[in-house]
């Protein structure tokens, strides 16, 4: 098992991506502190999961919540290994009818909550002089979307916060990297993508669906394990090749051909 021994603490762990790396971890060994707003939900998660986990509540945009979770998960099981930033907020409001606390609000779980969590847990780390951050970034990060200004800063400020601290900690042992997933089947995205959001996404993934929220997980067990130790700084698209893609159309190789013949 490629996690065996560690202790990894997921936010956001109740329900889709954060699940199913909580999940994923425990599979492969971890014991892991489930985290989420919905106590409730992360409590369940953890039953799911069995005896290698526990779950706390915790709002990640709270200084004092954020500590005391943490302080758990080292009374607990004595030492963090892995931290996974996955507990995020999203928004799809056009820029120009954007409000400033509807902006405020989404950097500040989404940006200032990773960086809140991430320090507090860096500090238990660096004590140890071991550890692997990996943090959930977004393609909506890189790229330019409709409806995407709050989401969009949040987690391009995650992507360069990935890199400055994978700089920074590099010396105390601590690598960091971060995963950007394409469009993923979550309930999330079951309720808001309409058919039309769904069309599109299927017209310019070239793999043609959606992901699976284990397809995260599997990217994040990698970059948590020892096997990713000389991998820090960099964010692992995964994303069906939605990134990558040009403009995607129907091949007509006859029509190509003469198009070649008349140059």
């Amino acid at each position: 098992m490629r996690l065996y021994g560690k202790t990894a603490l997921v936010t956001g762990a109740a329900r889709g991506i954060g699940k199913a790396i909580a999940v994923a971890f425990a599979r492969e060994g971890a014991e892991v502190v489930v985290c989420d707003r919905d106590e409730e939900a992360a409590e369940l998660t953890a039953q799911e999961i069995g005896p290698s986990a526990v779950a706390v509540r915790a709002d990640i945009s709270n200084d004092s919540e954020v500590n005391a979770m943490v302080d758990f998960a080292v009374a607990r099981f004595g030492k963090i290994d892995i931290l996974v930033n996955n507990a995020g907020v999203g928004a799809t409001t056009l820029f120009l009818e954007s409000t400033r606390e509807e902006f405020e609000r989404v950097v500040r779980i989404n940006l200032t909550g990773t960086f809140m969590v991430s320090q507090a847990v860096a500090r238990k780390m660096a004590e140890r002089k071991t550890g692997s951050i990996v943090n959930i970034a977004s393609l909506s990060g890189q790229k330019g979307g409709v409806g995407r200004s709050a989401y969009g800063a949040s987690k391009a400020g995650v992507e360069l916060l990935n890199k400055v601290m994978a700089v920074e900690l590099a010396d105390l042992g601590i690598n960091v990297n971060a995963i950007a997933p394409g469009p993923i089947l979550t309930e999330v995205s079951r309720t808001m993508h309409t058919l039309e959001t769904r069309d599109a996404y299927h017209r310019l993934v070239p793999q043609r669906r959606y992901g699976e929220p284990e397809e995260i997980a599997n990217a994040a067990v990698f970059l948590a394990s020892d096997e990713a130790r000389y991998i820090t700084g960099h964010t692992l698209n995964v994303d069906g090749g939605f990134l990558a893609a040009g403009l995607l159309f129907p091949f007509d190789a006859k029509t190509s051909t003469k198009l070649a013949d008349e140059k």
